[in-house]
């Protein structure tokens, strides 16, 4: 089985929203070698008008990939692991991601296009606050190698 065409335009929901701490916004940080002080020191980012913490922009990339493991894991989708390459990521920004955010997360499956041995599947995903205000969008690409993929309603 490859990968299965038919689950262009499925959603995917995380089942709890992702609650945002200092410390993961902090290790988050010095991973990525972030050197704002709004991203380590609660006070600098109060000062610079935000509630708390700051998250260094990429972090909607955790929440993001958090759902889109939701896909991956389904078996009916098709997609092996161990044959995957991140091949792309975007975010678009509404808003930074402050520690104390409460981010739901909806996953689309964009596309998937077949290239000989190698399958590309786009997602997006729509980050929301505890309001339903948008937060930001996270598209991913990912290369399946090898995989040839299923036909929409999985006969061959």
């Amino acid at each position: 089985m490859g990968v299965n065409e038919s689950f262009v335009g499925r959603t995917f929901r995380l089942a709890e929203p992702f609650e945002v701490t200092v410390p993961a916004l902090v290790a988050f940080s010095r991973a990525v070698g972030a050197t704002d002080r709004v991203c380590f020191d609660r006070a600098a980012a109060q000062a610079a008008g935000y509630a708390g913490i700051v998250a260094a922009p990429t972090f909607a990339c955790v929440i993001g990939q958090s759902v889109e493991a939701l896909y991956i894991g389904c078996p009916e989708a098709g997609i092996d692991f161990s044959h995957v390459v991140h091949a792309e990521e975007r975010i678009a920004q509404q808003r930074p991601i402050v520690a104390g955010d409460v981010i739901s997360a909806a996953l689309e499956v964009e596309k998937i296009q077949v290239r000989g041995p190698l399958t590309t599947v786009t997602t997006r995903a729509d980050l929301t606050d505890a309001g339903g205000a948008p937060v930001a969008q996270v598209w991913s690409t990912l290369a399946v190698r090898g995989a040839q993929s299923e036909p929409a309603g999985g006969a061959r």
